[in-house]
């Protein structure tokens, strides 16, 4: 079978407190991009391994590593899935905040419950994909979620943005999640994200915040830059997805946007 594993990205990213077990409690809205995403082909295979190969972006992470490999042996240890044969044709970013490699992951345990007929319910999948990724979860779902804890604590969000124009770039940098966390000051909101959401989406900039932005925008200027330009290029609405280094603009009409040669740009409407 072939699969679409779209990405996402968060309106909204409140780091709330640090854990005594070492993650962070998070406060954030997902919203599934449907139109970027990776494909991937799964099918049975003779033998009992996992045979993975892979195009398009290329990742510079061992095979063995990969999310989509740790979920394919995850559901053989759980479930006795037999040997699977997987086809990854990367599009979307990584290192960029728009949980590609969590949605590929999820889109794994997902198949592989329809090709052996598991008849695991969304819970039990969710919690499957959570022991990948604090995202992960979310992907099972694929609808706008206000999401606690982790990120893993979802519950649905009254979020409705369609018509809108959505642009996605990213600059040829990225941010690994250990310096985004390294740098973060948490601190707990004031006010209720959900409830923010719910206004105007012109009104959302200075409010709707990204907690990771203030020191990842010194660190890398360019990524700075990149809102600030599309804020100047019209956008209702722009901020970093996740911990970066993707940003995105949200457009009442379709925008003719312009970006250097070396940003990746993905245009959408919701």
């Amino acid at each position: 079978m072939t699969v679409r594993a779209n990405c996402k990205i968060n309106l909204g990213l409140r780091v709330v407190r640090k854990r005594e077990d070492g993650y962070h409690e998070l406060q954030t809205v997902m919203l599934p991009v449907r139109g970027l995403y990776d494909t991937l082909t799964i099918e049975r295979a003779d033998s009992s391994d996992v045979e993975f190969r892979q195009s398009g972006i290329v990742v510079d992470c061992p095979a063995d590593k990969n999310l989509v490999v740790r979920a394919a042996r995850l559901m053989q240890q759980r479930y006795g899935v037999g040997g699977v044969r997987i086809a990854l044709d990367k599009c979307v970013p990584f290192g960029a905040g728009l949980g590609g490699g969590s949605a590929d992951a999820t889109a794994v345990i997902v198949a592989l419950n329809d090709l052996f007929a598991l008849r695991l319910s969304p819970a039990t999948l969710a919690t499957l994909a959570a022991e990948l990724g604090s995202d992960t979860p979310f992907f099972v779902y694929n609808t706008p979620q206000y999401c606690t804890g982790r990120g893993e604590i979802m519950t649905p969000a009254d979020v409705d943005l369609s018509g809108l124009w959505l642009v996605v770039v990213k600059p040829d940098e990225g941010v690994s999640t250990a310096e985004a966390y390294a740098g973060v000051k948490p601190q707990m909101p004031a006010d209720d994200l959900c409830a923010l959401l719910r206004r105007p989406v012109d009104e959302w900039q200075g409010s709707v915040v990204n907690d990771f932005e203030p020191h990842i925008f010194v660190a890398h200027p360019r990524i700075a830059a990149l809102k600030e330009s599309l804020m100047a290029q019209g956008a209702l609405y722009a901020s970093m997805s996740g911990s970066g280094s993707a940003l995105f603009g949200l457009y009442g009409s379709r925008p003719d946007v312009r970006f250097d040669d070396d940003v990746f740009v993905h245009v959408e409407q919701l």
